[in-house]
């Protein structure tokens, strides 16, 4: 399993997540992954998306992102469409296609190589298409769109 995350002007790292991914193990992502990444890459003012899987909506981990006063996207309940991150996922999927691996440290190496090897360009594009996404699922009234 990985973790990752992108902004429109960078792709942060990958994590790989070794076992059972719960609201401790994601908080330490969020703690020494994405909190340098942030200071790094991102303005002071910055607005972070997740999806509501129970590990993410944690009163643990809801208790992290109010220590650390980081704002995040109000997100419906059922919101494959809208989510972004599917279609990188789905683009580091082509990045690999028929590339072997003969243990898990060459897997996640190719996987790490791939997702460095996606363009900003793509990321900015999909960032870019959030209102159209937001206002697809609106008008669908919840139902799947073209997304």
């Amino acid at each position: 399993m990985i973790w990752g995350c992108f902004s429109d002007t960078s792709m942060g790292s990958l994590k790989r997540i070794v076992g059972t991914m719960d609201q401790y193990v994601y908080e330490e992502i969020l703690e020494n992954t994405i909190r340098p990444w942030a200071r790094a890459n991102l303005s002071r003012s910055w607005v972070f998306q997740q999806d509501n899987d129970p590990k993410h909506t944690s009163g643990h981990v809801a208790n992290w992102f109010r220590r650390r006063r980081v704002d995040l996207l109000e997100w419906p309940s059922q919101s494959p469409d809208l989510n972004p991150i599917e279609h990188m996922w789905e683009e580091l999927e082509r990045g690999l296609k028929g590339v072997r691996a003969s243990n898990a440290n060459q897997k996640f190496a190719q996987l790490e190589a791939a997702w460095k090897s996606i363009p900003m360009t793509m990321a900015k594009t999909l960032l870019d298409s959030m209102p159209r996404r937001c206002q697809a699922v609106i008008d669908a009234k919840g139902y799947p769109t073209k997304y």
